[in-house]
């Protein structure tokens, strides 16, 4: 049966929309930035 107080207890808020905002640039910005690295490194690579 469940404990509705012990479940509680263990309650954690989701994150607020500003922040899952904020968290899904910071990801996008990080995966633009490796594929600009990676092309930088094909070039490089070719150019050598």
């Amino acid at each position: 049966m469940l404990n509705f107080e012990e479940e509680l207890e263990k309650f954690r808020p989701v994150l607020e929309i500003d922040q899952i905002e904020n968290q899904i640039a910071t990801e996008d910005m990080r995966d633009v930035i490796e594929l600009i690295k990676e092309i930088q490194d094909q070039a490089d690579r070719k150019i050598d």
